[in-house]
């Protein structure tokens, strides 16, 4: 069992931290002979992924797939999101199968000037028991000297620090931060080496494909930061360029799996189990990564868990379950950060999604500001969908 699946499943990570570094060792002395490409479809046209009949093959429960055993324990991960990650949404997260949640991206430079809003994205769960930091930064010792702050603020409650190259957002790479440090391997390296060697956790780092539009440099990349010192990588199959337009090309993340010894971590298009299977068999990815299909559904960690262990989907949510959750959400941000929710309206209208007269409460939720304002707009959309569904049905019986 890799270092990864230790700090997953409840492990020690400082364990974890010396498994990781026995398989360096390991992958020293055999010359680092690489891995042979899983066979799988190319994923680059997701309507070929879609209809290829792969999800069906490789996530049919009838068939006996059990990926624990196959291919040994899958973890599953909540992806770094900026604005999206907050404490509420990873407490729900875990409860519904995640097993390792990250911070939203933390600058290392902020951290730098004890800015307090910033050490707050530190704060922890209740049932959190670690949580991976994601920094994000270009100055190498800035990054060290946070990355080792972190650290001895956060001892055991530390998975692991995951450093951000990945990240295609204008204001973060026009700094040079983020998917920009694709353009400077040689500074990347750096930050690796230095934050790796300033912190006993292990260090990962989360790319893309490339910076570029046309760019395909995930391999060498990858092979770079492992060699700077990385204990993990996590690759998200799109270019920066592309923002999250058009399909994750899962091909690239197998290339970088047989090109490495590290764990790889597969990013990219997974919103259920049957992509997540997809994603393993075709990569041999070491852990699954859900970044926007979380986004309202943290009931896809038990989706993509089920059908990594092989077992009957478990029912979808109800557009009353769909309301509840939102509602929780809600209230456990209330009681962290007070009534002024406004935050919390993005989440809720993911939440929402696909409940008959969603669309009429938008308008509605963009107003409210309360937990109050939140509960009200919820039951009369409970109250809107259940007359709507009773109209549908009347209709369809004539």
């Amino acid at each position: 069992m890799n270092w990864l699946r230790k700090v997953a499943f409840e492990e020690c990570a400082a364990e974890a931290a010396g498994d990781m570094e026995e398989a360096n060792a390991s992958s020293s002395s055999d010359g680092g002979a690489s891995r042979a490409v899983p066979h799988g479809p190319n994923s680059t046209e997701c309507a070929v992924r879609a209809s290829s009949g792969l999800f069906e093959h490789v996530a049919s429960p009838s068939e006996g797939l059990d990926a624990r055993k196959a291919c040994g324990s899958i973890p599953v991960l909540l992806a770094p999101m900026a604005g999206v990650n907050d404490i509420a949404f990873r407490q729900l997260s875990l409860e519904l199968g995640c097993d390792i949640t990250y911070t939203e991206m933390v600058s290392s430079k902020a951290l730098s000037f004890a800015n307090e809003k910033t050490r707050h994205l530190l704060d922890r769960a209740p049932n959190e028991r670690r949580v991976a930091v994601q920094l994000f930064g270009h100055e190498p010792d800035t990054m060290a000297r946070e990355a080792a702050w972190t650290e001895s603020e956060m001892g055991d409650a530390l998975a692991y620090i995951d450093i951000n190259m990945g990240c295609p957002a204008r204001k973060i790479v026009k700094k040079g931060d983020g998917s920009a440090l694709m353009t400077t391997p040689e500074l990347a390296a750096e930050i690796v080496r230095k934050v790796s060697a300033a912190v006993e956790h292990p260090t990962t780092v989360k790319f893309r494909k490339g910076y570029a539009a046309d760019e395909d440099i995930a391999v060498d990349f990858a092979r770079r930061m492992e060699d700077a010192g990385a204990a993990a990588v996590a690759v998200h199959g799109r270019t920066a360029a592309q923002f999250y337009s058009g399909c994750a090309d899962w091909d690239v993340i197998a290339r970088v799996k047989a090109a490495v010894e590290v764990p790889v971590i597969g990013n990219g298009d997974v919103t259920g189990g049957k992509e997540a299977c997809a994603l393993v068999a075709q990569t041999g990815c070491d852990a699954v990564m859900i970044g926007r299909g979380a986004q309202g559904n943290p009931w896809v960690f038990e989706q993509v868990r089920a059908a990594l262990n092989g077992e009957a989907a478990p029912a979808l949510p109800t557009p009353e379950q769909r309301v509840a959750m939102a509602h929780r959400h809600a209230e456990i941000l209330s009681k962290r950060i007070g009534n002024n929710l406004v935050y919390m309206r993005k989440h809720v209208m993911w939440y929402l999604r696909g409940i008959p007269g969603a669309s009429k409460a938008r308008g509605e939720l963009n107003q409210c500001v309360t937990l109050d304002d939140f509960d009200r707009v919820l039951e009369q959309l409970l109250v809107d969908a259940a007359r709507i569904e009773a109209e549908e049905e009347r209709y369809l019986a004539c």
